[in-house]
């Protein structure tokens, strides 16, 4: 409902988020950050086929340093990539930062299910099935291994919230979907 016109999409990865947020949202420019070159020269090539390259950008960067000025952006939007931020408070204080006052947080993230029965499937989903199927795409024995321990050691709910509050947010809030396997957090500068 806020139309943003200038969104940042950080840990953008292969581009996959940032091109449906444009799909959905039409903004004059969107821009995807990330740490990897690698993964974004994916994205470059998917958004090129899908012909939005005056539209959607890549930069890299460093999360917890950006180089963007101050209110810089209308909305920032993170999804499964927060859990992998080398510093959570730093990271969140900056796309903070570069918001505009009033600006919209969008997180997006794995999270553990709290509730029977999907508590105890998700377990052994993860112990089990990721695992095996990293093993099966990767011929790496600890492939995928790192998933599920990355998304039971990251904060969720209302341990979350109170860091993004922290961070300088307001209408800080959650919502467990998929069965609490995935959490989306919104937020307001």
């Amino acid at each position: 409902p806020f139309q943003p016109q200038r969104v940042m999409d950080v840990a953008t990865g292969t581009g996959d988020f940032a091109i449906l947020a444009y799909g959905m949202l039409r903004p004059e420019r969107l821009i995807g950050t990330d740490i990897s070159e690698g993964m974004m020269n994916v994205g470059r090539e998917k958004v090129k086929r899908v012909g939005l390259s005056d539209k959607i950008t890549f930069v890299r960067e460093d999360c917890t340093s950006l180089s963007f000025a101050d209110n810089s952006f209308d909305a920032v939007t993170v999804a499964f990539g927060i859990r992998n931020f080398e510093d959570l408070d730093k990271g969140l204080s900056e796309m903070c930062r570069v918001l505009i006052p009033g600006g919209h947080l969008v997180i997006l993230e794995l999270t553990t299910p709290d509730r029977f029965p999907m508590k105890q499937l998700f377990a052994l989903y993860s112990k089990i099935v990721i695992p095996v199927l990293g093993k099966l795409f990767s011929k790496d024995n600890n492939a995928y291994r790192y998933l599920p321990q990355t998304i039971k050691v990251f904060p969720q709910g209302e341990v979350m919230t109170k860091s993004i509050a922290q961070a300088g947010f307001s209408r800080v809030e959650f919502r467990r979907l998929t069965f609490g396997i995935c959490t989306l957090y919104t937020a307001t500068k």
